[in-house]
């Protein structure tokens, strides 16, 4: 039997461009800038705060409605408030 898999929206969007054959090889150069990247953005550090209760549940709503798990959308804001 298999098991069925949920895909969040983003992943759906990448799913229907795939088929429509939206996408194209990388060259080797651009495969090593993408590797780069997604090793720069590697998590090896825990992070423990309190936060208001109302606060935390606006982003636990935002995180649903991109389809994300609201710890991988408050690290995305710290990384973009990092940069």
């Amino acid at each position: 039997m298999k098991k069925k898999i949920k895909l969040t929206l983003s992943e759906q969007a990448f799913e229907r461009a795939a088929a429509r054959g939206e996408f194209r090889p990388a060259s080797q150069e651009e495969f090593d800038r993408i590797a780069e990247a997604i090793a720069r953005r590697k998590k090896d550090a825990v992070l423990n705060i309190r936060v208001n209760s109302e606060d935390l549940e606006i982003i636990k709503q935002k995180a649903r409605k991109m389809g994300i798990p609201y710890q991988t959308f408050v690290s995305e804001l710290i990384h973009q408030y990092a940069v």
